[in-house]
């Protein structure tokens, strides 16, 4: 959305509803045009890709280059089979005539191979296509729905050091010290939490935090309390109890930083924390790294074992809002953990990653390892979702056989308007109704829930392109915006191949949990009290300016925060004497090569002050955050938000307070 934004909002389309008519398909003839139109499409596909991209590589991450990419990789694999197979035709007949039956022979079978991965990349070419027509939400950019939460509503903070993670690949693990840096890490950590909460110190940061949880809990405008335990559920899907290869988890550097961030800032014992996944095990050598500085530390887990696991127990019955029968093993009590039942607060520490079934694995889906069920014999299992009957309500599209199958693992792809156990897990009382902080792990992301990382899950878009690794962390005190931005984040992202499907039904149906779009009621205690809304969901403007309706000054939506401003603001004048009225204005104008923008407050808020260009995009922000009554100064030097030099032109400064625009000047940028 641009500056005319401020003037008005968009309305969606009619709905229609009942289903049309299906026409009966014509196979064969279906069959002869896909013959011609998918080379057509790939050969289109890659003249597109390179007229755009060659002049201009940062168009690679645009949403038309996302999905045109596939498809010309594709044509590219097949055209070179292709030649390489009528190539071998051709030798094989040239040393057949000079009767050399051997090198015919070797020729022949060179063709017959180049020309079945001829025939394979065709329906890689029908695959591409597939892949092209990923996820896409059904609303438009920048159209937030539900009540933003947090110090700062709807904040996202996004922290990108490309020297945290350096892995190579394929030498060692990727959580060794020398391949993920500690030092970066906790410097990402620190400034992630200080962003987050518009502090200057990690202690002062945690405060907030804490204040802020308790106010909104009605638990007094208190901090941390002693004898409060603390649980942070971490995803330790792939691990097992002496994981060590490289499997994906969140790793020592990430969990130490944590740890050490609430010992020594936040001033809680070690042995008020415990980190837990109740449906799999904590691996040694992330125990081993941890008891070695913080022995209180618990690590529980589905069973105990020799490696320091403690075994679950079980709280709270959670009273899913709809009966769970479409899993042949599934629909059986099923159970908060005692860890995070006895907590006071608890810290979701997920890892981003694409999933087979749901699409993405984020903090909603980390839940999943936040439960305990047994099968229907009484058999414990470390797959309580299986026995809850969890998978079918979350499968974004048809999974194994489909809705044909035996209800093991086949699961039909759910519309969007539909029930969620997600949404359950989200506003339970004891998971995220106790939820001090958000945190998703990005510095390496895979492409599966399951995979091992490797060379293929890096990335490719930018600015990830340098080290081929997010090399990111994500922090929010909103579940749903934290997850709405690392689904944009993926969805932007051509090597993750699993986000397509209705990914963010779960985000729809949470933003209006009050009133969903199901029209289910949301009540995951069963004591007659429905959730109102979880948080906001919003999508971004393009994947190129990463913009959200906060970043556009539009008041209700996400706020991608990236900490790194380039210009500084200092108050100005007798702090004691409050300005009567709003004013903005710069000096010199026109200018070059800085401005000095200065602007009085009469009353206290969360401040935006932001530069668009002549067609009303966003270019820098030269201030946010909460600020005093009083009058300031922000020096600009004329670049973007990424230090590039802008031309010559008008540019207009909006200052808004709370998201309501407040005044509006012109500045002349003169070269």
């Amino acid at each position: 959305m641009d500056l005319a934004g401020h003037l008005g909002t968009l309305r969606s389309p009619p709905k229609i509803r009942g289903r049309l008519p299906m026409a009966r398909p014509n196979r064969h003839l279906s069959k002869t045009i896909g013959r011609f139109l998918l080379p057509i499409t790939g050969l289109l596909s890659l003249l597109w890709f390179l007229i755009r991209v060659v002049p201009r590589p940062s168009r690679a991450a645009y949403p038309c280059q996302v999905a045109a990419f596939p498809m010309a990789s594709a044509f590219v694999l097949w055209m070179a089979s292709v030649v390489a197979s009528w190539s071998g035709l051709r030798l094989a007949r040239v040393w057949f005539v000079r009767g050399r039956s051997g090198l015919a022979g070797i020729a022949l079978l060179a063709s017959l191979v180049a020309g079945s991965l001829a025939l394979m990349e065709s329906g890689g070419l029908a695959g591409a296509t597939v892949l092209a027509s990923r996820f896409e939400p059904s609303e438009g950019p920048n159209q937030p729905m539900g009540a933003g939460r947090g110090i700062f509503p709807g904040r996202v903070v996004w922290i990108h050091e490309p020297e945290a993670a350096k892995w190579d690949g394929v030498n060692g693990q990727w959580w060794t010290d020398d391949n993920t840096d500690p030092v970066v890490v906790a410097q990402m950590l620190s400034d992630g939490l200080q962003s987050l909460t518009g502090t200057s110190t990690d202690g002062a940061a945690w405060s907030a935090l804490f204040h802020h949880f308790n106010r909104t809990h009605d638990r007094g405008d208190m901090g941390y309390q002693a004898g409060e335990r603390i649980a942070a559920k971490f995803n330790f899907n792939q691990t097992s109890a002496r994981s060590n290869g490289n499997e994906s988890f969140t790793g020592p550097q990430l969990t130490l930083a944590y740890i050490r961030q609430l010992v020594e800032a936040a001033g809680v014992p070690d042995t008020a924390i415990t980190i837990y996944d109740a449906t799999r095990y904590a691996p040694k050598l992330l125990i081993d790294a941890v008891h070695a500085e913080y022995p209180g530390v618990r690590f529980v887990s589905f069973v105990s074992t020799s490696t320091g696991n403690i075994g679950h127990e079980r709280g709270e019955e959670i009273a899913f809002s709809q009966p769970l029968t479409l899993e042949r093993r599934g629909g059986n009590p099923t159970y908060v953990p005692r860890a995070a039942d006895e907590a006071t607060y608890v810290v979701n520490v997920a890892i981003m990653k694409g999933h087979d079934l749901s699409g993405v694995t984020l903090t909603a889906k980390n839940l999943f390892g936040s439960i305990s069920a047994d099968y229907a014999s009484g058999e414990r299992t470390n797959n309580a979702p299986v026995a809850a009957g969890l998978h079918p309500y979350t499968a974004v599209r048809d999974f194994g056989a489909g809705a044909s199958g035996s209800g093991d693992w086949d699961f039909a792809g759910r519309d969007l308007g539909t029930y969620n156990p997600l949404v359950d897990l989200i506003g339970h009382r004891d998971l995220g109704g106790k939820t001090l902080l958000y945190v998703a792990d990005a510095l390496y992301s895979t492409r599966r829930q399951n995979e091992h990382l490797s060379n293929g899950d890096r990335f490719t878009s930018e600015p990830f392109s340098e080290t081929g690794w997010p090399s990111s962390l994500f922090l929010s005190q909103d579940p749903l915006a934290i997850d709405s931005v690392c689904l944009d984040f993926l969805r932007a992202e051509p090597t993750q191949f699993n986000v397509y499907g209705n990914v963010d039904n779960y985000l729809h149906e949470a933003a209006r949990a009050h009133d969903p779009p199901s029209g289910i009621t949301y009540d995951p205690e069963g004591d007659g009290t429905t959730l109102g809304s979880l948080g906001v969901h919003e999508h971004w403007n393009n994947p190129v300016d990463r913009q959200y309706s906060g970043n556009l000054g539009l008041p209700g939506g996400i706020e991608l925060y990236v900490p790194g401003v380039t210009t500084a603001v200092t108050e100005v004048g007798d702090a004691a004497t409050t300005p009567s009225t709003w004013s903005l204005s710069g000096y010199p104008n026109p200018f070059n090569p800085t401005v000095t923008v200065s602007w009085s407050q009469p009353v206290d808020g969360a401040v935006h002050l932001a530069v668009f260009d002549a067609i009303g995009q966003r270019v820098v922000v030269l201030h946010e955050g909460d600020t005093s009554a009083g009058s300031y100064e922000a020096t600009w030097d004329g670049t973007d938000d990424a230090g590039r030099p802008l031309a010559s032109g008008v540019y207009m400064v909006l200052l808004s307070r709370d998201g309501q625009r407040q005044r509006v000047t012109r500045l002349t940028l003169m070269r």
